[in-house]
């Protein structure tokens, strides 16, 4: 006989006792369900996994001697026993009484093995709760009884919708603080239901439990005889997982890396997403489109007969096929659809707004790839799921935008595979991850749009002129003296015969960034324009003077991108906040003072100061005529 966490007897699985080898094959070969627990604040998440783990038999000795030892430190006592405390393993978790971050266990059942996740309520820790969904097969939605469905209630149910996971469970927790009431558990599940048609949620599965009692979580309770459905662990034991599903679908595997161990060997390794594969198949390559067949399917533990959704293998080929890391290899006759621009919602999770414009890189697959957000069609209103208008997204926000990419990339829509849909958005300056998003569809303008070549190049262009492209690119605070010092250097080149153009930040104001203001997102868009033209002017052999003050070194980079090396030449006109404030001609700095002129670069809005900067001008020191020959010195020389 064995004995349960609790010191209980009981029978010990008659295989284990009979066959132990066969007990551990059979083990090895369990599914594996991945689940995440979410809801609002205190509604029991940790509570609902102490109560799986602890009642399920599973709870390992040393996990068990020191809860015990937690309780007895906190004074609870018998059916009073915090099974939170099985979960919560971070000590800043534990002091302020709420879960931050996501805590994963696993445990095992006769029938299936699980690895839980139990996701954070508070909003403030919503991209937290996105990670662990973003894997998870199933979720628990805990309500609790006596609050019924709330916001956050909404917005996790919405995200776990968005995200694809297909099996819901609607946990109603705490049912012991209502007396087990048929009506409140039946008032909440109608409530639910609505929200969840306007999601287009099609089903979801509604179980009354109680964490601290145990009620209907591992065995089905006397307390609700009302109750006529499965219990969470049985539930849990025989839904279907995605991998299953995912192996009805078309063959599709991203690859991760080349995989080149001999030198008469070549395979390209990756995971399995969707569909199987068996050698002799005859297999597409994407984004390249070349066709071939498979050769042979290798594992650590040897050749394979098939390959299956959820497998990781290696793929070697019957031709030399251009392929590499990023590309997706699918079914010849199926293969995925390849673009460079996509509708998309984006689920914002950075402190710093989203800025329509700025360059982001964008992770899909093993593919990492420059992008740009245009401004939001609209956000979502998570209690109403009404859209709204909207110019950028705040922390949390969700929204759906269009997204451009500098090369086309394999794709399937979010919807249908997950794996070749999501993709997260990583801020370049400081590689935080800025956003989750998953693509709708390919903008069919992409499809349609190619690059015309044309017979006169921009070095013909330079040729004729006479001279080298270069663009001058004047930063600086406003009444640094930027417009002054281009105009000096401007008249300079004419004198010397060379081809110039100077564009200005209050004159391109004028015309063709008339439309925009002077937020954040549009100070991204007005430098991004500017950049765009003074692209076109280089590429038609001119020397090219741009005064803006361009506060964000973003933006600064994203301009520097656009041209050849060497052509972007960087000159800070550096001058104290409050030397330039002392040239106020126009009155700025005192209408920004008084409040007046909201968003000012140096009182309310940052100025980030040019890094490397190929030429730094000191005002303080020098005027504008010997900073303007210092420049035509530069460019000459």
């Amino acid at each position: 006989m064995s004995k349960d966490p609790a010191g209980k007897a009981y029978e010990a699985p008659a295989l284990i006792e009979q066959d132990i080898d066969a007990y551990l094959e059979a083990h090895q070969h369990k599914s594996l369900l991945r689940f995440i627990t979410c809801g609002s604040v205190d509604d029991g998440k940790s509570t609902l996994i102490g109560r799986l783990l602890y009642d399920s038999k599973l709870i390992f000795e040393d996990q068990l001697a020191s809860l015990e030892a937690d309780s007895k430190r906190m004074g609870t006592q018998g059916q009073e026993l915090d099974f939170a405390l099985l979960v919560d393993g971070l000590a800043a978790e534990r002091e302020q009484g709420i879960t931050i971050d996501v805590a994963y266990r696993f445990f095992t059942t006769e029938r299936r093995k699980f690895i839980v996740a139990d996701t954070p309520g508070h909003e403030q820790y919503t991209r937290n709760m996105i990670t662990g969904a973003s894997t998870a097969d199933l979720a628990v939605i805990l309500v609790d009884a006596r609050q019924g469905v709330l916001t956050q209630t909404r917005r996790h149910s919405f995200l776990v919708q968005l995200i694809g996971i297909r099996n819901i469970v609607l946990a109603v927790n705490k049912m012991d603080l209502v007396d087990y009431s048929q009506q409140r558990f039946d008032e909440i599940v109608a409530d639910y239901r609505d929200f969840a048609g306007s999601l287009g949620m099609e089903s979801f599965l509604p179980i009354p439990i109680s964490g601290l009692k145990g009620d209907n979580i591992t065995s089905l309770s006397e307390q609700t005889p009302w109750y006529s459905g499965p219990s969470l662990l049985a539930h849990l034991e025989t839904v279907e997982l995605d991998t299953e599903r995912m192996a009805r679908h078309n063959f599709r595997m991203a690859v991760q890396w080349v995989n080149r161990p001999k030198l008469d060997f070549r395979g390209f390794a990756g995971l399995v997403s969707s569909g199987s594969i068996r050698p002799g198949d005859a297999i597409r390559v994407q984004p390249s489109g070349r066709i071939t067949t498979v050769k042979s399917i290798v594992t650590y533990d040897g050749e394979l007969a098939e390959a299956v959704a959820g497998q990781a293998v290696t793929l070697s080929l019957s031709s030399e096929i251009d392929c590499a890391r990023g590309d997706v290899i699918t079914i010849a006759d199926a293969p995925v659809e390849v673009a460079d621009q996509f509708e998309a919602t984006l689920v914002w999770m950075d402190e710093q707004e989203m800025l329509p414009g700025r360059p982001y890189w964008l992770k899909i697959g093993a593919s990492m790839v420059s992008a740009s957000i245009t401004r939001p069609k609209y956000e979502v209103d998570i209690n109403t799921m009404g859209h709204q208008a909207a110019n950028t997204l705040a922390l949390n926000a969700i929204g759906v935008c269009n997204i451009s990419l500098d090369r086309a990339v394999p794709f399937e829509s979010y919807a249908d595979n997950p794996d070749l849909g999501g993709f997260i958005l990583i801020d370049r300056m400081n590689n935080r991850t800025v956003a989750a998003g998953m693509i709708h569809f390919a903008l069919r303008r992409s499809q349609n749009i190619h690059w015309q070549s044309l017979e006169i190049s921009r070095e013909a262009h330079a040729a004729q002129k006479n001279q080298q492209p270069r663009l001058l690119w004047f930063t600086g605070l406003s009444g640094s003296g930027k417009s002054t010092i281009a105009n000096l250097v401007e008249k300079k080149l004419h004198v010397l015969g060379k081809h110039s153009f100077l564009l200005d930040g209050d004159n391109i104001r004028h015309g063709l960034n008339r439309d925009l203001g002077f937020t954040d997102a549009d100070r991204v868009e007005n430098i991004r324009r500017v950049g765009e033209v003074a692209r076109l002017m280089t590429d038609a052999g001119l020397i090219v003077l741009s005064a803006f003050i361009s506060p964000f070194r973003s933006e600064r980079r994203l301009v520097r991108q656009m041209l050849p090396p060497g052509e972007f030449i960087e000159i800070h006109v550096d001058a104290p906040l409050e030397l330039a404030e002392s040239r106020d001609v126009k009155g700025l700095y005192k209408k920004a003072r008084a409040g007046q002129l909201k968003n000012f670069t140096g009182i309310d809005s940052p100025y980030e100061v040019p890094e490397n900067p190929e030429i730094h001008i000191d005002t303080t020191s020098c005027t504008a005529a010997e900073a303007a020959e210092e420049i035509v010195a530069f460019l000459l020389g």
